[in-house]
């Protein structure tokens, strides 16, 4: 049997009990199997909802991470070509054209590098969903164990039809 809770927000969460609310010997098969359908389903829909949450959050940092690559990408596009051009005639004055200019042009590769890194590195921190792998290989496990445990009780079919 599956609850729902309550929260301070308003939200609802949907539990699977702690502890049994029937006795043993005192719940009838079809109210068994309704609990275990219910539960099963609880335990698939938390299984999704962790997935969801946790994918949600490193789509954000990987998404922050780009930031930074279009930060590049504009700098490199539309590097305040005056400012640039100016700096460049400013340099002039001291060297020759081709090396002031040449400069310039080191400068803001040097910047575009910089924030490319930057991304990079806010990239490089988005992770598995660690959470859902590890509650996906539990809930394997135990599947596994409840399925070979139902081959080999009789079914109820066979034991009404004696």
């Amino acid at each position: 049997m599956s609850y729902t809770q309550g929260g301070n927000d308003g939200r609802t969460v949907t539990s699977i009990p702690l502890t049994d609310a029937n006795p043993p010997g005192s719940a009838s098969v079809g109210s068994l199997v309704r609990d275990a359908t219910e539960q099963m389903s609880t335990l698939v829909r938390a299984e999704v909802a962790l997935a969801k949450a946790e994918v949600t959050g490193e789509i954000r940092k990987g998404l922050t991470g780009s930031v930074f690559f279009v930060l590049a990408l504009t700098v490199l596009l539309f590097s305040s070509f005056f400012f640039f051009f100016f700096l460049a005639e400013l340099i002039a004055v001291w060297l020759d054209r081709w090396a002031a200019f040449l400069i310039v042009f080191a400068l803001m590769v040097l910047t575009t590098a910089l924030l490319a890194f930057l991304g990079y590195r806010k990239v490089k921190k988005v992770r598995a969903p660690e959470k859902t792998i590890d509650s996906l290989k539990q809930t394997a496990e135990v599947l596994p164990q409840a399925l070979a445990h139902r081959e080999h009780t009789p079914s109820l079919e066979k034991s009404s039809s004696r």
